[in-house]
């Protein structure tokens, strides 16, 4: 054999040993345990739960260098994490994006038109959930893949103006919670954006929510993440809030969030009411209770004709998340057009019972998505969206898509109320 063979032979013999040994090192690495005092790796949901805001540029933190649980190189940083004080503008987590990309839809349902934009608010001023950087990146992709709108994203409810609203053709509430578009310092900018708001729809554009979009604007009720504070300035009925006697800057100040919960009723004791009534009737209602993630719950398909179901084919399907229930007199099918609900004769008596007695809908109505008509303009919502994996099931991207597209007013559907 010749000597520049044998040399190859020897080099190949080198670095498979060098490679396996690599491969023993980075498998007893994922095995040991954690190291004492550090946080062991988030289970199964990681965003759903409660956690502490990242600082940007912290270990482990969104931007920061880092294994996605905290700790070695990696992807980027962590997944968001949910609770009443998360750090709202982070990125979402390049994995999440990553599924949902090879999920989203090839094209869009209806040819626009003309050329659309859409805003997308991601301001929530109750409970900021883990998924809203990743429901916003999904439609910012989405009307780039498919064509069917340019999009720009903003945590800022003052760019809910007339002037600016002008050159966009629909707002997307992305799980906003509480009175998310008022100033607590000023009833007159408050009044203006809502104004504002109102007109954007009633005038002929769209608006389109997803999950915590109706977990806004209604008293606590012992229930919901998206509860006003009692008291705090801006609300309506407190000193300084629009329709409220009083001036702005003699409101009290917003205690914190685990204050006013501490003082909240026991979740479901009583019925929580809304608090802008032209908004709850706009988006189809508010919420009152909701079952936690991974609930299981079937989805029948209410509509199963409409453009905006197709994708469905008329079959009920499964899906784990957590699952928003309306208030009883703020929701009517003779106010929306429902397109999906749960099939409540599937649930078991053991989940049913999770409602509280003293809110239970005496109906069995669960609306899952709906659309309405808003003066000139159309309104789309759909209630799951909770968790990040909702972003990766190809048919949900689709619904939703076609639910922008029908508020865009470019996807034609039947949107006479379901009863008379």
């Amino acid at each position: 054999m010749s000597s520049s063979k044998r040399f190859a032979q020897l080099s190949i013999s080198i670095f498979s040993a060098l490679a396996l040994s690599v491969a023993v090192v980075a498998v007893r690495a994922q095995q040991a345990p954690p190291a004492q005092g550090a946080a062991p790796a988030p289970p199964g949901n990681f965003g759903a739960g409660p956690g502490p805001a990242q600082a940007p540029g912290a270990p482990g933190a969104p931007g920061a260098g880092g294994r996605g649980f905290g700790g070695g190189g990696g992807r980027g940083g962590q997944r968001p994490t949910g609770s009443f004080s998360a750090q709202q503008i982070v990125p979402a987590w390049p994995w999440d994006v990553t599924a949902m990309e090879d999920a989203l839809p090839d094209k869009a349902y209806a040819t626009p038109k003309q050329p659309r934009k859409i805003l997308v608010l991601c301001k929530a001023a109750g409970f900021v959930h883990s998924s809203i950087p990743l429901a916003a990146q999904t439609l910012k992709e989405m009307g780039d893949k498919t064509g069917a709108w340019s999009t720009t994203i903003t945590y800022d409810p003052a760019d809910i103006t007339a002037d600016n609203l002008k050159q966009y053709d629909l707002i997307f509430l992305d799980s906003t919670t509480g009175q998310f578009l008022d100033d607590p310092n000023s009833e007159e900018i408050t009044a203006e954006r809502r104004q504002a708001l109102l007109n954007f729809v009633r005038d002929g554009k769209g608006l389109a929510g997803i999950h915590a979009a109706i977990d806004s604007y209604h008293t606590n009720g012992g229930g919901g993440r998206g509860r006003g504070t009692p008291g705090a300035a801006g609300a309506p009925g407190a000193p300084g809030a629009p329709g409220a006697p009083g001036a702005a800057a003699a409101a009290p100040p917003t205690p914190p969030p685990a204050m006013a919960m501490a003082a909240a009723p026991a979740e479901g004791s009583v019925q929580p009411q809304g608090t802008w009534p032209d908004f709850n009737t706009m988006v189809g209602g508010f919420f009152k209770f909701h079952w936690t993630y991974p609930q299981l719950i079937t989805v029948k398909i209410d509509d199963p004709k409409s453009p905006i179901t197709q994708m469905f084919h008329g079959q009920e399907f499964t899906i784990h998340d957590e699952t928003y229930t309306m208030q009883q007199d703020s929701f009517s099918r003779k106010r929306v057009h429902v397109l999906t609900s749960i099939d409540y004769s599937k649930m078991s008596d053991a989940d049913k019972a999770k409602e509280p007695a003293a809110t239970k809908r005496t109906d069995g109505d669960y609306a899952l998505s709906w659309i309405r008509r808003e003066g000139k303009g159309r309104v789309f919502i759909e209630l799951h969206g909770h968790d990040e994996h909702v972003y990766q099931m190809p048919t949900m991207l689709e619904h939703l898509l076609a639910g922008t597209q029908y508020a865009l007013g470019d996807l034609k559907a039947d949107d006479a109320p379901s009863m008379k």
